[in-house]
């Protein structure tokens, strides 16, 4: 099982860095909304659909939903391809769908911290469904807002490592120190001490990209702090859905790993709330 987790993870790395540093910005976007909808196939199995024709018809509203928002933020116009300019209206608009998932995941914070209770406001399944859109869309927007600007593949990494450093200081340090539980309802394996790892690790890797780039430490903290707080709820919101269903994982679709919402289900929080605050800063934190 290790090693099948191991050459799973390689493979999907290899191919992440392919298309983030060979393909430009329109053809990223169009990878990473397919990763979504693949994601969203898998949601509609967690929001309790079981027919295939309920699941195909979420997973086309889904796709419609993410036309009409490319069609908004001007990512494709009358079903062609445009490379974004980089203007105070496309940026607004990005800024519009980005602010809404960073709400949407406010309100997921008080879902979490009071599951199962909380479980009355959203277990049925039209509206387990109805909180799919949130997660995933504005992680697509997210990512796609990332990718066109200048730096935009070192910050596309920058948001990966963050993930991938709030995971990894959290589990050693939680493994080590941790002793109260973050959400023992929905994740009793997640620690406070853990969390504090997370933030820990990643204020570290602020650090060394400001010894790296000379860029202003400020502006690095203010995209790696909060993105690495968040990081964890969207890992959280995935578990406690999936306690809900009843269910270990979101599909068997890779193996060792799960499914696509098992590997991406932080990077849907982070991606939005990084990608906000890089609309709200004049100019780059890698300038």
């Amino acid at each position: 099982m290790l090693k099948q987790r191991i050459l799973t993870a390689c493979v999907l790395a290899a191919a992440f860095l392919g298309v983030l540093l060979f393909l430009p910005q329109p053809l990223f976007s169009a990878f990473v909304a397919t990763v979504v909808l693949i994601g969203a196939w898998e949601w509609s199995n967690l929001s309790g659909f079981k027919s295939l024709g309920a699941r195909v018809g979420y997973l086309l509203v889904q796709a419609v939903a993410m036309l009409l928002l490319a069609l908004y933020i001007g990512l494709i116009q009358l079903g062609t391809a445009i490379e974004p300019q980089h203007s105070a209206q496309v940026a607004s608009r990005y800024g519009h769908v980005l602010l809404t998932g960073c709400t949407w995941w406010a309100v997921a914070l008080l879902w979490v911290q009071g599951y199962p209770s909380s479980s009355v406001l959203w277990a049925k399944p039209i509206l387990r469904a109805l909180m799919g859109f949130f997660v995933l869309l504005p992680a697509w927007v997210g990512f796609s807002y990332v990718r066109m600007q200048p730096d935009g593949a070192w910050l596309v990494l920058m948001i990966v490592a963050v993930v991938a450093s709030a995971d990894i200081g959290g589990y050693f340090v939680g493994k080590r120190f941790g002793r109260h539980k973050l959400a023992p309802r929905v994740s009793p394996g997640k620690t406070w001490e853990g969390f504090a790892g997370g933030v820990a690790a990643n204020i570290l890797l602020a650090l060394l990209l400001w010894w790296l780039t000379g860029s202003s430490l400020l502006a690095i903290l203010s995209l790696i702090v909060p993105t690495s707080l968040v990081s964890v709820l969207g890992d959280l919101l995935e578990s406690m859905v999936k306690r809900e269903r009843g269910v270990k994982d979101s599909s068997a679709l890779l193996p060792g790993h799960g499914g696509v919402l098992d590997r991406m289900d932080s990077l849907t929080a982070a991606a939005p709330v990084f990608a906000l605050v890089l609309v709200m800063m004049p100019q780059g934190p890698l300038g």
